[in-house]
């Protein structure tokens, strides 16, 4: 008996061979046996544009609530996490905040992971022998990605490591920092390489992919942004868009609805669906809801909205007083809840108003809110198909003005700019100023993460968020001293102390 078991065993490892030895899945994947046809660089690529959510996430916290445009509202029994990320609206985060390195989310981290996809792409296409075409339409939208997530980190860390190519050592790993306009350069490099390979947009919807009209955008901004500005070079690559098949959708508040994603509007925005089996979802509803015992009131479901998630961009009340009588852009951005306070801060929802005219009621309180990405009813927490805009075509138009009126071209401008005004129902300007111009933008592209690098670009923002400071300090005796002082240094982040541990060839931003 024992022989014979022997036999059976020595026969099935034969078999077996080399074989017995293979424990890597059939179904796993690795570097070394993908990227072998189109397809397969396609789905990398598709995989490239998840870093943008995680973004667009984080900008909510980074940017928005940054500006003047909102704050948030502070709740008293989350003291936890939930100081770190109120630091970044208060000017009081360093280079240790978790904020900048965790939640809301790890920009500088994010920023590299959707780079290092893009370089692997654009590292290994020349090698695969697939149709020219294809390469060029896959390697155009990864140059106008790595393009994009290097923008991002110029603009909120200044100068940082430039990664052009596929790691595949530890030691490729630890750079030094580029300065910024290095970064910018190869921004435009990227661009400029992008765009013959990408397509116009010629129907809508869209698929929601880069396209020309983006890459032209994205390359007009960082014209704009860099230090020496290139205001010629975007005036023609804002040109082109216009001569493109975007338009201006009639009515402002439908730009924003799940069922007009990819519009005509839209140059680039990043995509969401609320399947409940993808995980594919927004929450940006969410996020922006007052902190409730009732969110059934707003949402039609019952959450538990009184945490850490909800109570974040909250309208400031100049930004509210700032729009001009007769704009349709107020009630569509911006709710007013109506509710009442029991306890000590617990906030019982009643109804949501629109601040057109609002009325508060004796003994209630009274809540704004961003209304441009609420949707209801929902019957998920969390779970929205809301996608958030990155380039609009009503950007384009006032972008192309505050260029115009750079070169001394305000006549041109004129024309852009009251466009998009007689579109919001506001009157014609008779001429076009730099003020004109910036008011106009804040309240277009309000609550879209734009107003703090539009701040930074025409030099305003110290002033702005000091001014924001004072009157904040005047309202809630809670906020310390060291609040709002902001300088030339608070213009960028801090690079996350994590960062500094990990590449000792790194170095920190001047004030942190």
């Amino acid at each position: 008996m024992k022989k014979y078991l022997f036999l059976l065993l020595l026969t099935s490892l034969w078999a077996c061979k080399k074989d017995f030895l293979n424990l890597t899945p059939d179904t796993s994947l690795s570097s070394a046996s993908f990227f072998k046809d189109k397809g397969q660089f396609n789905q990398a690529l598709i995989a490239a544009y998840v870093p943008l959510r995680t973004l667009v996430h984080t900008a909510i916290y980074m940017d928005e609530m940054r500006s003047d445009n909102a704050f948030f509202t502070r709740y008293g029994a989350n003291r936890g996490l939930e100081t770190s990320t109120e630091s970044l609206a208060e000017f009081l985060d360093d280079a240790n905040s978790s904020a900048q390195q965790n939640s809301p989310g790890n920009r500088y981290g994010n920023d590299y992971s959707g780079i290092a996809m893009t370089n692997t792409i654009l590292t290994r296409i020349a090698g695969v022998d697939f149709a020219a075409s294809a390469k060029d339409s896959i390697s155009g939208e990864a140059l106008f990605l790595r393009a994009y997530y290097y923008f991002d980190l110029v603009q909120h860390y200044g100068g940082v490591p430039l990664q052009l190519d596929e790691i595949t050592a530890a030691a490729q790993a630890f750079k030094p920092r580029n300065t910024s306009e290095e970064v910018y350069a190869q921004i435009v490099k990227d661009l400029t390489s992008a765009i013959p390979k990408l397509p116009v947009v010629t129907s809508f919807p869209q698929s929601g992919r880069a396209s020309k009209g983006a890459a032209k955008m994205l390359l007009a901004y960082t014209y704009m942004s860099q230090a020496a500005k290139n205001y010629a070079g975007a005036e023609t690559e804002l040109m082109d868009i216009t001569r493109m098949n975007y338009s201006l959708l009639p009515d402002y508040a439908s730009v924003f609805d799940p069922n007009n994603k990819n519009s005509s509007e839209s140059i680039f925005e990043v995509q969401y669906m609320a399947d409940l089996v993808s995980g594919q979802q927004s929450n940006f509803a969410w996020i922006m809801i007052p902190k409730t015992l009732n969110s059934e009131v707003l949402t039609g479901y019952h959450g538990s909205t009184m945490n850490i998630f909800s109570g974040w961009d909250v309208p400031t009340q100049e930004m509210v007083d700032s729009y001009e009588t007769g704009d349709k852009r107020l009630s569509a951005s911006i709710g007013v809840v109506e509710g009442k306070i029991s306890g000590v801060e617990d906030f019982t929802a009643i109804d949501i108003k629109s601040p057109v005219n609002f009325t508060p009621v004796a003994g209630q309180t009274n809540i704004y809110m961003v209304k441009k990405y609420f949707h209801p009813p929902y019957t998920v927490e969390f779970n929205t198909p809301d996608d958030w805009p990155i380039f609009r075509y009503s950007g384009a138009l006032l972008l192309l003005s505050e260029c115009l009126v750079q070169e001394g071209k305000s006549g041109q401008a004129l024309i852009y700019l009251n466009q998009v005004r007689q579109r919001a129902g506001l009157a014609p300007l008779a001429e076009a100023t730099m003020d004109d111009i910036a008011n106009e933008t804040r309240h277009e592209l309000a609550f879209e993460n734009h107003r703090w690098t539009d701040l930074i670009r025409i030099g305003k923002a110290i002033d702005v968020s000091n001014a924001k400071g004072v009157r904040l300090k005047a309202l809630y005796g809670w906020l310390i001293p060291a609040s709002f002082n902001v300088n030339a240094n608070k213009l960028i982040f801090p690079i996350p102390a994590r960062e500094l541990q990990i590449n000792t060839l790194l170095t920190q931003n001047p004030g942190y």
